[in-house]
């Protein structure tokens, strides 16, 4: 039922001829990578194919602004897992409103959504502490996109997730819950 296809198919026929941007199925890592002389499409690319990856990477899209979607990976840096408390905290404090919105496109698809510390060799105790606040302050900039209305984007997006998966049945603030972290 989630098959990357069908999520390389939607956001293609939401963004690839009026914003020049496609969404690419890539081996590994994922990454932004712009449009170039040699290539004329930017190119949000996820990993091994996982639906839950191209979400994630279409959240960050979402949010980028014009500056940062002409940079590779939008300009963001990137420490791998092992991360020390204070590079955890930086990373947790850059992915809330991607999480976030990744948490609104999965329930637009009706798919489950698992939050991501991505340091599983960090140190445990931090992580432990830490997820918690993560997860609070996920949840609450879900509840502030829903009040306030998602960035552009992300709403054109989500909205051909709800029409494709859920029957145009609207998404409900009570879907949203903190427990469900």
């Amino acid at each position: 039922m989630y098959h990357c296809s069908t999520a390389i198919q939607i956001f293609n026929q939401c963004f690839k001829q009026t914003l020049n941007t496609e969404l690419v199925r890539g081996a590994h890592e994922p990454v932004y990578m712009p449009r170039s002389p040699y290539y004329p499409w930017d190119r949000v690319i996820f990993a091994h194919g996982y639906f839950a990856s191209a979400l994630h990477e279409i959240s960050h899209w979402c949010i980028a602004g014009e500056q940062r979607r002409t940079l590779v990976d939008f300009g963001y840096w990137y420490n791998p897992d092992g991360r020390t408390p204070e590079q955890q905290a930086e990373f947790e404090k850059v992915e809330i409103k991607p999480q976030a919105l990744e948490w609104i496109l999965s329930r637009s698809a009706d798919f489950q959504f698992n939050v991501s510390i991505d340091n599983l060799s960090g140190d445990p105790h931090y992580i432990e502490q830490s997820a918690n606040v993560f997860k609070d302050n996920i949840y609450q900039q879900v509840h502030e996109y829903l009040r306030k209305g998602l960035p552009e984007r992300a709403k054109q997006f989500s909205d051909a997730l709800i029409a494709h998966y859920r029957c145009d049945k609207p998404l409900d603030a009570s879907e949203f819950k903190r427990e469900a972290l």
